[in-house]
């Protein structure tokens, strides 16, 4: 369900936390708050917040050093397209712009899918969009994405116009990305990718075929990418 009523205390520090150190609150090398006065802040115990920077050293937004406390390290650079904390958090709002360009809509999977698939994930059908991703205004993703139709409510009535795909299922679902596997490999464009990534027939372009598992047993995210990296480098940590 997507009711934010039955998120975990520690989920809400932690993403008060992100939400302060994506927006600039804390810039690169800042310390937070101590845990006691995160305590006192969200009225909330100290294995809550433990929980939280927990969490957040996991998803590499903070270093815990000895003497100091919760120290905010830089995101990465480049298009970190390869980072499991996602596209947007990786570039910044400020530089990406995400445009939905086939809504979300339920229908079978593929008969000839690029990963195989649970007998469960198969019963259910698939909620299938496709999105543009421009940074400084300059098409550099042609992005196709497959997510189980798998207790998601009113999923596909959710604005992913520059939101992350990655921050809507955590916040609206609980479902956080804790690995995946990808497959590389470079190609030159057809006349869709080519129009998409405003690119020509001779220019190579990379495309990844993505499987993101999650928190959630039998829900992955699949995706089909393909990058135009001219100016921009791909970036992974796994």
């Amino acid at each position: 369900m997507d009711s934010k009523k039955s998120i975990p205390q520690y989920s809400k520090v932690y993403e008060t936390l992100r939400k302060h150190i994506e927006q600039g609150e804390y810039a690169d090398g800042d310390i937070l708050p101590s845990e006691n006065e995160l305590c006192a802040i969200h009225e909330v115990a100290r294995p809550t917040v433990r929980k939280a920077l927990d969490i957040l050293t996991n998803d590499g937004y903070i270093k815990k050093r000895q003497g100091l406390g919760s120290v905010v390290q830089s995101k990465p650079k480049g298009i970190g397209i390869l980072s499991l904390s996602g596209t947007t958090t990786a570039v910044g709002q400020q530089n990406l712009i995400t445009k939905v360009i086939v809504k979300p809509t339920v229908q079978p999977w593929p008969s000839e899918f690029i990963f195989k698939l649970s007998e469960i994930e198969k019963e259910s059908g698939c909620i299938y969009f496709e999105r543009l991703r421009l940074i400084n205004n300059e098409p550099i993703f042609y992005d196709i994405s497959y997510l189980p139709n798998l207790n998601l409510p009113r999923f596909t009535s959710k604005n992913l116009n520059n939101n992350s795909l990655f921050d809507t299922l955590r916040e609206n679902y609980q479902i956080k990305v804790t690995g995946g596997e990808q497959k590389i490999k470079a190609i030159l464009p057809d006349k869709l990718i080519q129009k998409q990534l405003e690119v020509d027939k001779n220019t190579p372009v990379v495309n990844l075929q993505r499987k993101i598992e999650t928190s959630r047993i039998n829900f992955n995210i699949y995706s089909i990418l393909y990058c135009h990296t001219e100016k921009h480098e791909l970036y992974g940590r796994f």
